[in-house]
């Protein structure tokens, strides 16, 4: 099994959730409610994020100090994939709007700075 680069894993976080907003710019919590597709993508963009951000500290634990809150955005994806019947999509929308926006200014930093693993 191949290693992956930090970069790699930083760079599927920072897609995944531009993604999201992309997806939900101009939408309402209503429009949102009442579009399954829309969930269905803002869901699993969020899971992207977590699941990478998960990846990475496994293989990169020392990682864990540049993200506030890593252990929570885990867990929002453990909750997003595994507790969907009881999925509470204001939390969802909530994270869309009042946490996401600063985790993609983290992200993009934290890619930017970032060593380049040359081949």
């Amino acid at each position: 099994m191949t290693l992956r680069d930090r970069r790699a894993f930083l760079w599927d976080m920072l897609q995944a959730a531009r993604s999201v907003l992309a997806f939900t710019s101009g939408r309402t919590f209503e429009e949102y409610l009442g579009d399954l597709m829309l969930r269905s993508a803002v869901e699993r963009q969020l899971e992207i994020v977590g699941e990478a951000l998960r990846q990475m500290l496994a293989v990169f634990p020392e990682s864990e100090a540049t993200f506030h809150g890593a252990r929570e955005i885990i867990a929002f994806r453990n909750r997003l994939a595994r507790g969907y019947a009881q999925l509470d999509h204001e939390v969802v929308w909530g994270v869309v709007e009042e946490d996401l926006p600063a985790l993609v200014e983290q992200l993009a930093s934290a890619l930017d700075a970032a060593p380049s693993i040359e081949p």
